[in-house]
């Protein structure tokens, strides 16, 4: 379907990546994978024919056609939704505006009706007669509903945009769709019909994304970027994280026979298969991961930091009362209304709504940076808290170097100390000199993730933790929320992070509340939470 030959990529003297020989397959979707600046956006650039080569070549099957999700926001801005949508597929958006412009022709000519008749042909042939009906579909299945379609899409929010534009790939079955980040400003169940969507694709998919829960329901392949090289191996994202580090201890562990490795690895693949067997995501085109050749598994090069984080003293038994809480906007619209609930030990609790700013309002007034309109929270004498905010621009004002930086939220000043929380977070010699006003938005959440790490508390409130990581760093982050013994508070758009940390769920909506100890999985299914949902956000 799509062969990459022999390419190779450089910048100057850096190389991304070189010799790349790869054969991409209808009814398989590939997570492209790697760590930042390893080239995973660039390569779907090459594949769409966007960059071009140092050397080698992309060819697809002919007759195909391949469909790009666009990351140019304001692209379509001057078009009707149902218009950018249709105009996805080029071929035939070119004989709907052909066919227009012969038949408002004032003097039609026998040569105009002959190509007409060839039009229309075509036309038939693409179901161009359907279009518009399954446009509006896939734009109702994504949340945007009828009285939104008629609209220019410079008129919709962020959100919506981001939505019309994955109607516009998914328009038309296209042969080999390319999708950079689709997840990125989507809420759960726009993800989950995604998820759906591309599960029952029949055509080839790739896709980069950080939402590893993402990978793990649509891909049947990773194609990692590593060592220069890209490389498909078989399975989702978890099953090559897994076999990675697997295949890293037995590198690690020189004294156990070749045969005992084996073994070893197959009995990890045979454990893994058997989940696959079970999960949500199993559909008929899904690989069978015993037919994997365990040669294939070998160590990354990747690094991953070290999130550990330890309190200082267990919290006692009153930790967080909140009674009647409120939050009322300028104009007059209620975020959220009498939020009651009390925290108990053991809570790992995971805040949902179908309004980000409602939680991200929510984080700010327990942590006390916001005063409610409404209510009031009381927190437990043993308490000791620690803050990851959403928003952290404003820790990084002081044009100071990192270890300087993390040294004034420190009350053990010696160098060394400051340094082994920055070495942690991967910020290791001439890197922890740089200037924290320079930082990129990832290095920045490490920063505050050392600082949380040092405070030691016994309570932590995550504030979208995920933003602006890379899935190594996310994948450390959720280890190390897994392990934590305290309280935590969270909310998330990972819904990896949701489903393997939270024991209870609570949303927050303008008219009321659900509080339910369960898992997130079982939350986002249940029958009567979705009904319950119905009438607190009217």
């Amino acid at each position: 379907m799509l062969t990459v030959s022999n390419v190779s990529l450089r910048f100057g003297k850096r190389v991304l990546f070189e010799d790349v020989n790869l054969k991409f397959t209808r009814g398989n979707c590939y997570g492209i994978i790697g760590a930042n600046g390893a080239g995973k956006s660039t390569f779907l650039k090459i594949l769409s024919g966007e960059i071009e080569p140092n050397t080698g070549s992309v060819d697809m099957e002919p007759g195909k056609r391949m469909a790009v999700l666009s990351q140019n926001h304001f692209q379509f801005d001057e078009f009707p939704v149902l218009e950018t949508v249709i105009r996805g597929h080029s071929k035939l958006w070119a004989i709907m505006e052909e066919k227009e412009r012969l038949y408002s022709k004032e003097d039609f000519t026998e040569e105009d009706g002959i190509r007409a008749s060839e039009l229309e042909g075509d036309f038939a042939e693409m179901d161009g007669w359907n279009a518009e009906s399954d446009a509006a579909t896939l734009l109702s299945s994504l949340g945007i509903t009828e009285e939104h379609h008629t609209k220019l899409l410079k008129e919709l929010s962020g959100n919506q945009k981001v939505r019309v534009l994955i109607a516009q790939a998914l328009f038309g079955n296209p042969d080999v769709l390319l999708m950079d980040e689709p997840t990125n400003d989507l809420d759960v169940e726009t993800i989950r019909w995604l998820e759906d969507f591309l599960a029952q694709f029949e055509n080839t998919v790739l896709v980069v994304s950080h939402d590893r829960h993402f990978l793990d329901n649509v891909c049947t392949h990773v194609c990692d970027i590593d060592f220069s090289r890209i490389k498909i191996f078989s399975g989702n994202y978890t099953f090559w994280y897994e076999s990675s580090q697997l295949a890293l201890r037995q590198r690690s562990d020189q004294n156990k026979k070749a045969e005992e490795k084996k073994k070893e690895l197959q009995d990890f693949i045979a454990r893994f298969s058997a989940n696959v067997a079970k999960s949500r995501q199993a559909t008929a085109r899904k690989k069978m991961l015993e037919k994997l050749d365990i040669e294939e598994i070998q160590p990354s090069t990747r690094k991953y930091p070290g999130i550990f984080f330890k309190q200082n003293r267990e919290v006692g038994d009153q930790i967080l009362t909140v009674e009647n809480l409120s939050y009322k906007t300028e104009d007059g619209k209620y975020l959220f209304k009498d939020i009651n609930f009390t925290v108990n030990k053991g809570d790992k609790i995971a805040f949902v709504s179908r309004n980000t700013l409602a939680l991200n309002t929510f984080f700010k007034i327990l942590w006390g940076d916001l005063q409610p309109s409404a209510g009031e929270i009381r927190w437990g004498v043993t308490v000791t808290m620690g803050y990851l905010p959403n928003e952290n621009a404003h820790f990084f004002t002081e044009k100071i170097n990192l270890v300087d930086w993390l040294r004034q939220y420190s009350t053990e000043k010696d160098e060394t100390f400051i340094r082994g929380f920055l070495g942690r977070m991967l910020f290791s010699g001439e890197e922890t000199q740089k200037m924290c006003t320079v930082l990129s938005g990832g290095e920045k959440v490490r920063c505050m993730l050392s600082k949380m790490m040092m405070e030691s508390p016994n309570v932590g409130l995550f504030d979208e933790p995920t933003n602006h990581l890379d899935l190594e760093s996310i994948q450390a982050l959720n280890n190390g929320m897994k392990e934590f013994a305290g309280i935590i508070l969270f909310h998330s758009h990972d819904q990896e992070v949701m489903n393997s940390i939270a024991n209870r769920i609570i949303e927050l909506a303008p008219n009321g509340m659900i509080d339910k100890y369960m898992n997130y999985e079982e939350y986002a299914e249940d029958s009567q939470i979705k009904s319950r949902k119905d009438e607190i956000y009217v």
